[in-house]
């Protein structure tokens, strides 16, 4: 029965912009008129297949703290500096915040009970962002009779390639708008590089005068097309601008894992239009 009421209801309304005058359907143009063919009180149907695609603002940091201890342990695993002064556990690099862009494509399905809508969602971001770390650390230690002077040149860079997310939509129709949340799983590829430097200038106090030896070790960890993963969290509203094309508007929240010590996030600022089937 309720089913029936709805059907009449729409057929009602069909009725009424048919029976509108030339001038007054001009006038209120197609927003007068229901989406895809029905309006269930005050809102739209969004239930179904849609497809569309996006740019976007992106705006993130990384967290280099944590990156250089094995690559400064593995330059001076042949040498008794690390284990005597613990350098690989200096503290090198910090955070680096950067800006960028990105473009890609969505799709996904509705399913829609009244005013309530429930999504699943498939989107891919080609991205062009990247960060970078580089600092100098200088001290001088004492072994016995022999002064270490120590320098440690650091640096580590991520250069983002693209990410894919699953992600679960819940919204709220209301009119023409369809404000939402939503939470995913994404996974993504990334080119890491960190490398450090370690000059060691040794002076033997022990001898007259005192000898000065110089004593550079190196080491590099680079990873192109590494997978990382993560979360997103987020919230969007869509806008019907025809029966079956709408516009997007949202802010996504990435938490990246996996990535060796570094860490990542990135707040994204999408705009994106699409068509529904």
């Amino acid at each position: 029965m309720r089913r029936l009421r709805i059907m009449l209801r729409g057929l009602a309304i069909g009725a009424a912009v048919a029976a509108m005058p030339a001038g007054g359907a001009a006038a209120g143009g197609w927003l007068d008129a229901p989406l895809r063919g029905s309006l269930f009180d005050g809102y739209a149907l969004w239930e179904g297949f849609y497809v569309g695609g996006h740019a976007s603002y992106v705006s993130g940091g990384a967290d280099f703290s944590n990156v250089t201890q094995s690559v400064v342990a593995d330059a001076l695993r042949n040498t008794s500096l690390d284990s005597t002064f613990g350098i690989s556990s200096w503290s090198l690099l910090g955070k680096s915040d950067s800006n960028g862009s990105g473009f890609g494509g969505f799709l996904g399905y509705n399913w829609q009970w009244d005013d309530v809508v429930l999504g699943l969602e498939a989107n891919y971001t080609k991205a062009d962002w990247s960060a970078v770390s580089a600092n100098s650390v200088s001290a001088q230690m004492t072994s016995g009779t022999t002064t270490h002077d120590v320098t440690v040149d650091a640096r580590s860079s991520i250069k983002l390639i693209d990410y894919a997310s699953l992600r679960g939509r819940a919204g709220y129709a209301t009119g023409h708008f369809l404000p939402y949340g939503l939470i995913g799983f994404v996974v993504g590829r990334a080119d890491i590089a960190t490398s450090a430097t370690i000059t060691d200038t040794q002076t033997d106090n022990s001898a007259s005068p005192p000898t000065v030896t110089t004593v550079v070790n190196q080491a590099s960890d680079n990873r192109s097309d590494k997978f990382i993963y993560g979360y997103s969290i987020g919230a969007g509203l869509d806008v019907a601008l025809a029966p079956n094309v709408f516009v997007r508007g949202e802010y996504e929240r990435i938490q990246f894992f996996g990535l060796g010590g570094l860490s990542l996030y990135l707040n994204n600022i999408r705009g994106g239009l699409a068509v529904r089937f």
